[in-house]
């Protein structure tokens, strides 16, 4: 099992000598490429040793998180965290800034004041979510590369919200997608072309239950690129909603859409990974048609307005690779937890990895992947 990391040294140590997927860290840090590329290095060193993956060096990773919502400054600056939400990150950052590409979910808009907030009949407890612009800084330093604007706050402050989020993202030089507006977005690694799209059932989002358009959208992405990502926000919500129930599922009247069906329609549609987040709480991932669908990934980060009780607080990291045709080749959960208010941090007792690891084995016992007690994932 893996010590929480207290230092970088001892967890680099831990990791290479028991896990084929390790986690290397450097002590110290010039600059997020500087560490990727190394950390990226001495992980690929670690996979040659298996006999199982043999030409690493063509292997893509792939982070994932599930909502992050590090504070809102709306209705007042109670629900935002301490120290100006420098730290908020800290703990997870180490392990974010091992991929090629790290993605999270935005729940909320960038906006340090003003917008047009959705209505609520009490506005102290209103679920509106305005992040200070500059705490996009804390993203891009923590190893975020893209974040889904596709979700039920992306339009917390209306359209002055939606439009100080893209502004603000691209300053700080973070892709995003998933406003009607702003779709897709596509960049170059390694020489590999990727592309991104994200899809809810909100306003102003790509509709997630609209199969047809969807569908179109990955034909598309896929016809310029080599890898598709597509992340989603549905399914019903709260600590009972666990289970993918391969049916249409609501919440307070929303029709949060069929995930099973709409997974399953963008691998077949050319995607290569398809995650989600929603539910709040983690949920099965599947192996479909050597690809990887990861139903609900929970809460990551969410502080202050957020009921982060039991599985509601577990935070897991879903790292995966890929090679060049998109195909799953391994990977694993970090197990982290969010305490206090919100705060990420490793979790030395591997709730995250024990509930998916069953949630997978349950709903989908065809799938052929499997979740070790380590995190580790393996196809058999």
């Amino acid at each position: 099992m893996i010590d929480k990391p207290k230092s970088y040294f001892p967890l680099k140590l831990i990791l290479i000598t028991s896990y084929l997927f390790s986690v290397v860290i450097l002590c110290g840090c010039d600059n997020k490429n500087s560490k990727k590329d190394h950390s990226d290095k001495d992980e690929k060193q670690t996979l040659k040793k298996d006999s199982a993956l043999v030409d690493t060096d063509s292997l893509y990773s792939i982070i994932m998180v599930g909502d992050v919502m590090m504070g809102t400054n709306y209705p007042s600056e109670y629900s935002l965290p301490p120290n100006d939400g420098e730290d908020i990150l800290e703990g997870p950052s180490e392990f974010l800034q091992i991929a090629d590409v790290t993605i999270g979910n935005l729940e909320g808009t960038l906006l340090d004041k003003g917008g047009t907030p959705k209505e609520c009949l009490n506005p102290e407890n209103c679920a509106a979510f305005r992040m200070p612009e500059h705490y996009a800084e804390y993203l891009k330093n923590s190893g975020f590369d893209i974040m889904s604007v596709a979700n039920n706050h992306s339009g917390d402050m209306g359209d002055i919200g939606r439009k100080s989020t893209v502004k603000t993202l691209e300053r700080y030089e973070i892709k995003y997608a998933g406003y009607v507006t702003c779709p897709v977005t596509i960049f170059l690694k390694d020489g590999v072309k990727f592309g991104f799209t994200a899809f809810a059932p909100n306003t102003g989002t790509q509709n997630i239950n609209d199969l047809s358009s969807a569908r179109k959208t990955i034909k598309d992405l896929k016809g310029k690129c080599d890898i598709v990502i597509v992340a989603f926000h549905g399914g019903a919500e709260g600590s009972g909603a666990l289970r993918v129930t391969r049916n249409r599922e609501y919440y307070l009247g929303e029709d949060r859409g069929n995930i099973y069906d709409f997974a399953h329609a963008m691998i077949d549609a050319g995607s290569d990974i398809v995650f989600g987040q929603g539910p709040h709480v983690p949920r099965a991932i599947e192996l479909y048609n050597d690809r990887i669908i990861a139903y609900s990934l929970g809460n990551f980060c969410t502080y202050g307005k957020f009921g982060l009780s039991g599985n509601l607080g577990l935070a897991p990291i879903l790292k995966i690779y890929i090679n060049q045709k998109g195909e799953f080749q391994g990977g694993r959960i970090y197990p982290f937890r969010q305490i206090k208010r919100g705060i990420p941090v490793f979790d030395d007792d591997y709730e995250a990895v024990s509930l998916i690891k069953h949630l997978s084995e349950s709903d989908f016992p065809e799938s052929k992947l499997v979740i070790q007690s380590d995190g580790k994932l393996i196809a058999r």
